[in-house]
């Protein structure tokens, strides 16, 4: 699988121009087709130009991702304006409190084959994702997830990365976390996703292990994994380092636990942990560049959202500046 993360901040015009260089850059190494190509030029200038008109600026975050049979870019909008008031109508064309056509939330809502956003006097957080498919059955059909990186200011380059990898009913996520940051952690970040692809047969426990090893000749990195069996209802846990994790439900609440140490360094016992997968469980992973302090009841409705909203709400509002970060969600597709 070919993955590729982009960020781009927004405070004014010339923002929106940057966001669709940088979109056209990202669907041509994902290799997307003409139309899906122009439907997310159109979507990223629309959401880039709603962020700074409406939003007082922000950030544009962009996740793609090729494998066989599918291509998908996930776009993801945050500002931190006064929120949509009325948004059902701010779905209508011709709607505008800013002085536009109207027609830009419309727009995007018709092209993107997923669509949602978050809205409170926070800002606004919306999602749309373009997919082109071979017509092939996802292996993960049975959940919704999605992951977010950017790194910190002064970097061109994100020391976090986010992989996963699917069969009908294992579905693996990794979070990973190079140590400090810039070209150095990426390339520990890189060679962890390398041996999570690779070691796929094994489990989360002894991919760890693996990564251990391999990550000697880097600067090393935390990271952790969990395994997903949707139809039995369990998921496996391992992690070293500063990546954090929680299962939240309605009957379950549950943080998972990652020992300390650095792969490719010092690292002490690797030890999984096996819990309930609820079917109406979420899963939150992230790295340290995200505050741990977070509480999702604090926004009423945000765990009912596409996990793209969730992790682009918990990044805007709970970001570290002082680092990479990286946040993933995942969820039960019954639930969307």
């Amino acid at each position: 699988m070919k993955r590729i993360s982009r960020s781009v901040g927004l405070s004014d015009s010339s923002s929106t121009a940057a966001a669709r260089r940088a979109g056209a850059d990202v669907v041509a190494s994902l290799g997307m087709n003409e139309v899906p190509a122009g439907q997310a030029a159109i979507i990223i200038t629309e959401a880039a130009r709603n962020a700074v008109v409406y939003g007082r600026g922000g950030q544009l975050l962009m996740s793609g991702s090729s494998s066989p049979g599918q291509i998908r870019l996930d776009i993801l909008a945050l500002d931190r304006g006064p929120g949509i008031t009325d948004l059902s109508r701010a779905l209508q064309d011709g709607f505008s409190t800013g002085g536009t056509p109207g027609t830009g939330l419309g727009a995007i809502r018709r092209m993107a084959s997923a669509f949602d956003l978050f809205s409170s006097p926070k800002g606004t957080a919306l999602f749309a994702r373009v997919a082109e498919s071979a017509g092939t059955i996802s292996p993960a059909q049975s959940l919704e997830f999605a992951g977010f990186s950017a790194p910190i200011a002064s970097e061109t380059v994100c020391g976090d990365s986010i992989a996963w990898h699917g069969e009908r009913d294992r579905v693996t996520f990794l979070v990973a976390d190079g140590l400090g940051h810039g070209f150095g952690a990426a390339e520990a970040a890189e060679e962890a996703v390398r041996i999570f692809h690779q070691e796929q047969a094994s489990a989360p426990g002894e991919i760890l292990a693996r990564m251990h090893d391999a990550l000697k000749k880097t600067r090393g990195a935390a990271a952790a994994i969990a395994e997903l069996r949707p139809y039995s209802g369990t998921l496996t846990y391992a992690g070293v380092g500063n990546i954090a994790g929680v299962v939240l439900s309605d009957t379950l609440g549950r943080n998972l636990i990652s020992h300390n140490g650095t792969l490719g360094h010092a690292t002490g016992r690797i030890q999984e942990f096996k819990i309930e997968w609820p079917r109406d469980a979420t899963l939150i992973m992230h790295s340290d560049g995200l505050q741990t302090r977070w509480d999702i009841s604090k926004y009423p409705g945000l765990l009912g959202k596409h996990p793209a909203v969730i992790a682009g709400v918990l990044l805007r509002d709970f970001r570290r500046e002082r680092d990479d970060v990286s946040v993933l969600v995942v969820k039960p597709a019954a639930q969307m």
